[in-house]
Parts: C-alpha cells; structure tokens; sequence
C-alpha cells in the first residue's frame, strides 16, 4: 500500500535557468516591412506565416496616459475586402521585433516567432482567423515602464480587447490565447469583463502574481529572476530597418532610468497585503466573472506554480476546460528531446481551435472534449467533471521527530531514521499509516505541526510504494516561529 510522508529541511534549493521557446533562425534576405496601410507577406517577408498579411498600428492605452501601444496584426492573405474574421489576441513583453527573452540574431524585422506553431499547427489564416500581438508597456514598441500585471498592464489589455473588437476586419468577437506571461494577462482579461473578449486560453499562467515570486514570505528563485528578465527585454535592441516610430517607443527605457529600478524594487516588497500584490492577483479579483476558459496547468514545473489556481476556478464563474499534470513549463503542443509530447497527450491545437470556433464563431464542437482531463503520477489520463475533485478530507497523523539544524549537508536515511545535523543529515523523516486502498490526492493538502525554535522550513510530501520507491508530489515552504513554539501550516495546490 501506498504511504505519505515528509521530510522537513532547513533551505530551499534553488531552480536555474527559464528557456524560451522561440527557436528562431538569422533571417539574410531583404524584407518588406508593414505599416498600416501596406500588408506584407510571406513571399516578401520570410518573418510572416504563410497565408498571412501582416500589418502594424499604434493606438492609446485605455487609462488616459500618454502610453502608446504597438500591435503586429496577421490576417488572412486572401481575406477578401470587407470580409470580417475573430480575433485570437495575444498581450504579452514577449513580442519585440528582436526577440523573446534575448536577441534571436534576425537580420531583418518582421512579427515575432511566438505562436508560429499554434498558427501552423491550427491552419488558423485558413480557418479564418486573425492574430494579432500586442506588446504590454515598456516592451517592443509600446511605451511605458514595465508593470507584471499591475493596473497599467490591466490598461493595456483592455485597450486592446477593445482595439481588436472594433478594427473594420474584426467580427467584434476576441478570444484571447498565450503561454507564461501572455496566459496571465489572459486571466487579467477575464477580469476585466469586457463584453468583446469571448474565450480564454491560458497555458501555464501566473495565477497570482505574490504566490509566484514568494511563499509564506520567503522568496523564490523566480523573484529575482523575473525582475531582471524583464529589465532585460524592455532593453533589448530592437533591428535597423524597423520604423522610426517603433525603434523611439523601444528605447523609452533610455530616458526613463526608473523603470528598471521600479520593476525590480516592487517585485521585492514581501507584505501579501501590499496594494501592489492585491492589483496582481487574477485569483482574488476572478470573482463573479464568466469568460470560458481552457487552460493547461503543470505540477511539477518550477516557473509559473499552480499556486492560486483552485483559488480562481473557485471564483470563475463562466465555462471551464483545463489540462492538469505532471509536466514542467511547457505548451501543449511541445515535445521532448526524443520526441514524445512533453504533456503526453495529443489533439492541443484541434481542442483549442474547437473551443475558439465554439464561443468565437458560435460553432458546435464536432467533438466531445472532457471537462477536465486529469493526468496522474504514473502518466494514466482521466476525465474529471471538475477540479479539484473531492470525495472527502481526511486528517493523517504523521508522527513526532526532532531534528537540530548546524549547516550540515543532506544525506539520506534508511526508512524511519530521525536525521540530525550531528549525523550528517538536513532534514527528517516521519511516516503515516499506510492507506487501505488506491487513493487520488487532490486539491490543496495541509501539513500542521508544533515546534520550538527559529528558522525556516521546507515540507515535501511522498507517495511511497511497498519498495520503497517515491514521488514526491508536493513540496511548500515558510517562514519558522517563535522560541516558544507555535503552529505552523503548509497548504498549495498539489498534483492529482
């Protein structure tokens, strides 16, 4: 039988390293470059999808600043004159001309790489789609000073929600698609009741901006490296031929040495109540909304956590479709190295173009999808009517222990050893009763304890089979007590 565990250590080991997922290749040629009024295509700029036009605008941000928002538009090539078509949009720091997250070595410019496969791999120009991508202020050609979701981004968004509703090609229906950075200001959309945004896809997203960067005041590794990720991509060098207008919006920056400084010194203010955390929490303002949404959602990534996710399902009120399992930071249709679908699941790009077609084009599925599709520790997939799924919360005595902590290293202990740091060890061990039958962990588990002492702690929850073999399915840490000793409690949402 199955048995739960968990080891308590003194720190927390810190992840490196958030890969982009652009893989985009020099570009010699010469190229067209779009404006408004002049479309570009594939044959006169390699940047632009096949069956695309691309185009580019600038219009206001919807809260009255002086801020400029920059938009490359990619519509259907043949798009006959007055034809009108929905939008999929995307908001996000990720689309400057240059590059993602560094420069990308393009020669020439043309509309971001981001997204190309969802386009391909949808057939989207040819379903009759338009996509556009918006850079969020203090990024590609937008101005401003960056803002991680806060009410200048909520401004951007909703500006451009409103800007693709009512664009001459536009049907006035918007759906709005992304991973990472672009699904959170997809759940930003969702909040902010816009009658024009239609649907939601979000991958990976940041559900609540404070449990992203922290946990029970005490930072993640993401917290400083997203800051500084983010500096780096609002100073990015954008390419020689872009417009005048575009290369002056993208160094802003330059002339407004407080935007990096701002971004990184907001980002460390460790009160949860802070007003700058509760203007970026999608979680606490999902309340009473109704955008359907379909999102994917991994338990074992280290970037964008789970954390907030039950919190704002609680809220939505509005339909819902997610993929929820044991994968790390990846989009639905991204492969491993030996090929195998890093979610491990096909059909992402034909679920989400029938979820668009269903409440962009009013089109009936032709296909039932699950409500939930719910993938387990050993790779089985299920269907769940919602999530998390709850039969009952039962209470588990894990045991007493103690444990001293000097800076010792970690070592591992035979099963029920009580390590310490005299022998070596960096944590301890306690064990439940083994569980009767086959039991599905959902939701958000809850670990309480009494101690005396200082200092911080880290708990890891295991599933442990009869061999002793385990997966540690949730791990979450805080702050330590008081010399007298009070309880402590451990809770985030957790893998099924």
């Amino acid at each position: 039988m199955p048995i739960a565990a968990f080891t308590l250590t003194s720190t927390v080991a810190a992840a490196s390293g958030a890969g982009s997922d652009s893989g985009a290749t020099g570009e010699k040629e010469k190229a067209a470059v779009a404006t408004a009024g002049d479309s570009v295509t594939h044959e006169e700029n390699k940047r632009v999808p096949r069956g695309a036009r691309w185009t580019q605008h600038y219009f206001g941000c919807s809260d009255g600043s002086k801020t400029e928002l920059h938009a490359d538009v990619l519509l259907p090539e043949r798009l006959p004159k007055g034809k009108k078509v929905p939008v999929i949009l995307a908001a996000s720091a990720y689309f400057g001309h240059s590059g993602e997250l560094a420069s990308e070595g393009w020669k020439r410019t043309g509309p971001s790489a981001r997204f190309q496969e969802f386009m391909k791999g949808t057939a989207l120009f040819d379903e009759g789609y338009a996509f556009v991508m918006v850079d969020t202020r203090g990024f590609g050609g937008s101005t401003g000073c960056p803002d991680f979701g806060g009410p200048g981004d909520q401004a951007d968004v909703k500006a451009a929600i409103n800007w693709s509703a009512k664009q001459p090609w536009s049907t006035g229906a918007v759906g709005m698609y992304g991973k990472s950075f672009d699904a959170y200001t997809g759940l930003i959309g969702n909040n902010l009741k816009q009658d024009a945004l239609k649907a939601v896809v979000a991958q990976e997203p940041v559900w609540d901006a404070y449990r992203q960067f922290q946990a029970n005041g005490l930072f993640r590794w993401t917290s400083p490296i997203a800051s500084n990720t983010y500096n780096t991509i609002a100073s990015l060098p954008q390419l020689p031929d872009d417009d005048k207008r575009y290369r002056g919006n993208a160094d802003y920056e330059k002339k407004h040495p407080e935007c990096p400084a701002l971004n990184s010194l907001n980002s460390s203010i460790g009160d949860p109540d802070d007003p700058y955390w509760a203007d970026r929490s999608p979680a606490k303002k999902a309340q009473g909304t109704d955008t359907p949404l379909f999102f994917a959602q991994g338990f074992i990534e280290p970037n964008t956590k789970g954390e907030g996710m039950a919190e704002f399902l609680d809220n939505h009120e509005g339909a819902e479709r997610g993929w929820l399992g044991q994968w790390d930071h990846v989009s639905g249709n991204e492969r491993t190295e030996d090929g195998r679908l890093a979610m491990g699941r096909e059909g992402w790009f034909k679920e989400t173009l029938s979820f668009f077609d269903e409440h962009l084009k009013d089109v009936e599925p032709k296909v039932t999808y699950p409500d939930y599709a719910v993938q387990d520790s050993t790779g089985i997939w299920r269907a769940e009517k919602s999530w998390p799924t709850t039969d009952r919360s039962p209470t588990l005595r894990l045991g007493d222990g103690s444990y001293t902590d000097t800076g010792g290293g970690s070592t591992t202990a035979a099963k029920g050893t009580v390590q310490t740091a005299d022998n070596g060890g960096a944590g301890l061990f306690v064990w439940s009763e083994p569980v009767a039958k086959s039991t599905q962990v959902t939701g958000t588990p809850k670990v309480s304890m009494t101690a005396r002492g200082e200092g911080n702690v880290m708990v890891k929850l295991y599933d442990v089979a009869k061999d002793d073999t385990a997966v540690m399915f949730d791990e979450q840490v805080s702050p330590g007590w008081t010399p007298t000793g009070c309880p402590w409690t451990s809770s985030r949402p957790t893998g099924p």
